[in-house]
């Protein structure tokens, strides 16, 4: 199992749009691409900023070549969506993770 996790610091002015965003269109849109089989969305704790709040979204994908191909063919696209909606209210970096 690999896990696609975005780390994503957003704008405390836009957090509940963001969530409700997230929770309701952009992580079901994600799954939709039948690259990853679930999702997760988590609250990094502490939050020390008081102008930014970070999450961390994890999706789970069977193998390292679904996540590519996701990379390939939606992420672009799914990226530019989050992009035109909340700009730069919002900032994220990805990594990967493998269960061992």
């Amino acid at each position: 199992m690999v896990i696609y996790n975005v780390t994503v610091a957003v704008d405390k002015a836009i957090e509940q749009e963001w969530v409700h965003w997230m929770k309701t269109e952009h992580m079901d849109e994600v799954v939709a691409t039948g690259y990853f089989s679930e999702y997760r969305l988590f609250r990094i704790l502490p939050q020390e900023d008081e102008y930014v709040v970070s999450y961390a979204v994890q999706y789970l994908a069977e193998s390292i070549f679904a996540v590519n191909q996701y990379f390939q063919t939606s992420a672009p696209a799914l990226r530019q969506k989050s992009q035109d909606k909340f700009g730069d209210k919002q900032v994220a970096f990805r990594t990967l993770l493998e269960a061992v």
